[in-house]
């Protein structure tokens, strides 16, 4: 299987129906609208009702993604759900995800690695079907981002809404044949490359410091003390640190392919904050109408910002057969990562 290469087979995401809006937010925090935006870019985001899970969220969008792709879940042997905020840690959102789409011969874990988690869910998914071991994979993002917030946190809290999305991949051996097949049950896009990195020495910076074996169990001294809600340290340098390594990503995607950036269709980043991405933009020197965005409606959902961002734009058809497609984001970890993908 040493020639194999990944297509992109189909596309999925969903979102909870309620939207939080920035004059909804008025209501509870010392804010308005016109702060909120300026700052972040975010009009509104989406919260998922109380009895609605993280593998809720991600059934729904490996559903359409299967739909897409021409499979049920009896074909799928990998399951990959990159979340931070799964249902339960024992046992893992994947799990919980493999029983509720009924896919009984798939093997299922969890990755985490926040807001790049789909990338490297991507990448961890990618070594699994070039190795031969499996032949279908679903690689999801899923989160719930509105229950670890500390919602009196007005620079914080504001950020955050929940969603999923989801892609299937195929193994294929490159040969014209091959190819073909596929093409009649799908166009098929195809997996470039795929760039990973971390720096766990400044993890530290943005963290949720509850729930693991450093702190005490979860009591209610925990809780009192915020514990188990997201923190950004010194945001400033966060922001200065994501603008850099989301550059770099993006351009390792190009520079490994022999591609320049100008090359790309689309950029889609992570949907950290408009201001972020404005100066990656900027970084890059790119037109910024390049840079495909869904913050403004949706906010910021950690790893399934890439994923459902793809998917709208193939299913609107901003993306069409043949497009170079860069996904970049950086996250806490720290984590940064791309992906180029032909269409």
């Amino acid at each position: 299987m040493g020639n194999s290469r990944i297509g992109i087979m189909g596309t999925g995401s969903f979102v909870p129906e309620r939207i939080l809006s920035n004059f909804d937010l008025e209501r509870i925090l010392e804010t308005n609208d016109d702060w909120v935006y300026k700052r972040t870019g975010i009009k509104e985001r989406r919260i998922a009702e109380p009895d609605i899970n993280t593998s809720d969220l991600a059934k729904e969008a490996s559903l359409r993604a299967m739909e897409m792709a021409g499979i049920s879940a009896k074909d799928l042997d990998l399951i990959i759900l990159a979340t931070i905020t799964p249902d339960t840690c024992c046992p893992s959102g994947a799990n919980w995800l493999e029983a509720k789409l009924g896919a009984q011969r798939a093997v299922s874990f969890d990755v985490t690695a926040a807001c790049c988690g789909f990338i490297f869910g991507l990448s961890v998914a990618e070594q699994y079907l070039k190795a031969g071991t499996f032949k279908n994979a679903l690689v999801v993002a899923s989160e719930i981002m509105s229950r670890c917030q500390d919602w009196t946190d007005r620079e914080n809290c504001i950020l955050w809404g929940d969603g999923a999305g989801a892609v299937v991949l195929q193994s294929f051996d490159g040969s014209l044949e091959n190819q073909s097949l596929l093409g009649q049950r799908r166009e098929m896009s195809e997996i470039l490359s795929i760039h990973i990195h971390t720096d766990g020495a400044n993890g530290k910076n943005l963290l949720m410091p509850g729930g693991g074996s450093k702190t005490t169990p979860i009591c209610y001294e925990s809780v009192d003390k915020k514990f188990h809600t997201l923190k950004m340290i010194k945001a400033n340098e966060s922001v200065r640190v994501a603008v850099k390594r989301f550059s770099e990503a993006a351009e390792e995607a190009a520079s490994e392919n022999g591609i320049h950036l100008s090359d790309a269709k689309w950029i889609i980043p992570h949907q950290a904050n408009l201001r972020i991405i404005q100066q990656v933009a900027k970084r890059l020197d790119i037109p910024f109408e390049k840079v495909y965005l869904t913050i403004e409606k949706y906010g910021n959902i950690s790893s399934a910002t890439i994923p459902i961002a793809l998917d709208e734009a193939v299913r609107n058809g901003s993306i069409q057969k043949r497009d170079l497609i860069i996904l970049t984001g950086f996250g806490g970890g720290l984590t940064w990562a791309s992906s180029l993908i032909r269409w």
